[in-house]
């Protein structure tokens, strides 16, 4: 079986829920190549909580 490299799992959180305090978060789940993206990647996603799209940053 072929190894996946440079690929690895990142968990997206939604900045609005986290910062205002909602008590569930929107989180996505994908995947980014470390050695060409090695900082935090930032999506526009869909939130159920706030009912709109918004900003998904990568969580540790």
């Amino acid at each position: 079986m072929a190894a996946k490299g440079n690929r690895s799992i990142i968990h997206l959180e939604c900045q609005t829920c986290r910062n205002s305090g909602i008590p569930g978060v929107s989180r996505y789940t994908t995947t980014k190549n470390k050695k060409t993206t090695p900082g935090r990647m930032m999506f526009k996603k869909y939130c159920r909580f706030e009912r709109k799209h918004t900003e998904h940053k990568e969580a540790k």
